[in-house]
């Protein structure tokens, strides 16, 4: 069984940075595919941002995408994810997503692990 915690989330302001952390269970940051989505109160879970388990590949959601950084570290066995120029809207609870298929999906169905996620909360 995959256990996924996530750690890092808070209170920031607007244009401020945030780096979440995702601390996965035996060696599946180096076996399985990570990401990261979010939900924001009254809609629908979105997919943020994800990673092969080769590390070799990242994709992102348009809204993201110059902003936030996904990444891993196998010997941690950590997925984070860097934000930079945070806005309100990316206020959201973000969850960690793992899976064994090689593909990068953005529905969330097609994602068999969840953490329990973590809060992020930026301000105007």
């Amino acid at each position: 069984q995959v256990q996924l915690v996530e750690s890092g989330g808070g209170l920031v302001q607007a244009g401020g940075s945030l780096r979440l952390s995702c601390a996965a269970s035996k060696r599946t940051v180096s076996s399985y595919s990570m990401g990261w989505f979010r939900q924001a109160p009254e809609k629908e879970r979105e997919f943020v941002a994800a990673i092969t388990w080769s590390g070799g590949n990242t994709y992102y959601a348009d809204s993201v995408k110059g902003r936030f950084t996904i990444s891993r570290d196998t010997a941690k066995n950590t997925v984070d994810l860097r934000m930079h120029s945070l806005k309100p809207e990316d206020t959201a609870v973000y969850y960690c997503v793992a899976d064994r298929s090689p593909n990068l999906y953005t529905d969330y169905p097609s994602w068999d692990y969840w953490g329990q996620g973590t809060q992020v909360t930026v301000s105007s």
